[in-house]
């Protein structure tokens, strides 16, 4: 910037400075040096090359109009001079640099926001932020300006762009720097991984999930043991081919996020196993019904397809669901219905396959197809037993009774009656009254003879036997006098 400041051209001048004193700089009648950076145009201007602020100031020209009576004129004049802030020094601190150069901080944290600039004369400064798809907001209060603030546990909310815009007043001239501030976090879930089948069915796909940070973090698929790097993405899916698969093969993720670099991520791990399947071996069904099979897979990492076919002859023809087949799948369960079951047509091996990227298994279930029972038959021959039952028993009470009742008409020399304990109670009052008639004493004729019986139904012990001993002596007394009649008779 060269300034020119105007003089007479047809008078003597001479230029000086005063900073703070009169600083002599030319003269029209003093011819300059070619390095000088002042200089006069056409002796009416004062050219200044190189403007630096030092060179602002008061400027006085002296014009001589006589030299013999010393008359002249003074003009003053003020410079000023100004440097734009074009060197704006922005920190903004603690931060971290992403791979592709954009700052983050981390959530929670205490950030300091600072701008200065060497621009003449001090320029002022003034903060904006503005958060994603909203206007810019200002960090000065009441309109004053502020070049220095710090954001205390500095939350998602606050990410966005932050501008420092530096204006000199004197030049009215304005410069502005634009960062832009990313709030990160880690994940705060735990890791997650699991083995599936990806889709076309040939290919085994691992997955690691680790939910609820910013930004996504990178995983490391790795195969255990061994440490075998298998891949390193922030995706965390893996695929692997079926022939690169044994049963009982252990994988390994480890996750990790860009705000603890140097710790150790969190890890888990996914075993891949083929199926076990667990099924009755032998079902029934009667002509003309219906059957469920059932076969339930365990154990299978991936999960597992579940399948039915006839037999074995055709282990290729898959049973599809159909007017006479119903096919249902809940969780490891399946279930195979067969409608109107037909003892040409249905009866025999059933297979349930069971099948991953690991392993194929399968299990028959035998199906017999019989003919209903006759129900009213067997209820008929139930009946018929019941009445039959129902009748031995009557008889045999019938006829214990009428046992009970007459035996006494016997005619051996002796006859004692004894109560039966299991008579049924029913009878209790018909005993009762027999006791009763047996207690009195009976007589029974022998050869003439009148015994008298003592008969015991549910008496005590001594009458009994005071019973037995009497007819004892009276068939003694009655031998006697058979064999003294029989002595007596002449020969």
């Amino acid at each position: 910037w060269n300034p020119l400041l105007p003089l007479n051209s047809s008078s003597n001048t001479t230029l000086y400075m005063k900073t703070p004193e009169a600083t002599f700089l030319l003269s029209s009648n003093i011819t300059l040096r070619p390095e000088s950076r002042y200089s006069l145009v056409n002796a009416t201007s004062l050219h200044i090359t190189g403007l630096v602020p030092q060179d602002a100031g008061n400027y006085t020209c002296w014009e001589v109009l006589n030299k013999t009576l010393g008359d002249h004129l003074e003009h003053r004049i003020q410079l000023l001079v100004a440097s734009d802030p074009n060197q704006i020094n922005v920190n903004i601190s603690p931060t971290g640099i992403h791979p592709n150069g954009s700052l983050f901080v981390v959530r929670g944290s205490q950030v300091t926001f600072n701008c200065s600039s060497s621009s003449h004369p001090p320029h002022t400064v003034e903060w904006f932020f503005q958060p994603p798809g909203a206007s810019n907001e200002s960090f000065g209060p009441n309109n004053e300006t502020v070049s220095y603030f710090v954001l205390h546990n500095i939350s998602p909310t606050y990410q966005g762009n932050y501008t420092c815009v530096a204006k000199n007043m004197l030049s009215k001239r304005v410069h502005r720097v634009t960062s832009e501030i990313l709030v990160y976090y880690p994940p705060q879930s735990a890791l997650q991984c699991r083995a599936e089948t990806a889709p076309g069915g040939f290919m085994l796909q691992l997955i690691c999930q680790w939910s609820g940070g910013y930004p996504d973090p990178v995983f490391l698929w790795t195969e255990e043991p061994g440490g075998l790097i298998l891949g390193n993405s922030s995706l965390g899916v893996e695929k692997l081919n079926q022939s690169q698969l044994s049963d009982g093969q252990k994988f390994k993720c480890v996750g990790n996020h860009i705000v603890e670099p140097g710790m150790m991520g969190a890890s888990c791990t996914v075993q891949i196993t083929g199926p076990m399947l667990h099924s009755e071996p032998m079902k029934t069904c009667f002509l003309g019904g219906n059957v469920t099979l059932s076969c339930e897979v365990s154990g299978a990492n991936p999960p597992a397809k579940i399948s039915w076919l006839r037999n074995l002859t055709q282990p290729g023809e898959e049973i599809l669901p159909s007017s006479r087949y119903l096919i249902t799948h809940e969780g490891p369960v399946s279930t195979l219905t067969i409608l109107n079951c037909s003892q040409g047509v249905d009866e025999g091996y059933y297979v349930c396959r069971a099948e991953n990227l690991v392993r194929t298994r399968e299990l028959d279930i035998w199906l017999t197809v019989k003919k209903p029972l006759n129900i009213g038959g067997i209820v008929g021959a139930l009946v018929i037993l019941l009445l039959l039952v129902m009748g031995i028993i009557s008889g045999s009470v019938l006829y214990y009774i009428f046992h009970l009742g007459f035996r006494g008409q016997d005619t051996g020399d002796v006859m004692v009656l004894v109560d039966s304990q299991d008579e049924e109670e029913e009878d209790a009052e018909e005993e009762e009254e027999e006791r009763e008639e047996d207690d009195s004493p009976k007589e029974i004729t022998r050869h003439g003879h009148v015994h008298r019986v003592t008969a015991l139904v549910n008496g005590d012990v001594e009458r009994m036997g005071n019973g037995l001993q009497a007819l004892q002596d009276d068939s003694r007394e009655t031998e006697s006098d058979i064999f003294q009649e029989e002595c007596d008779r002449p020969v």
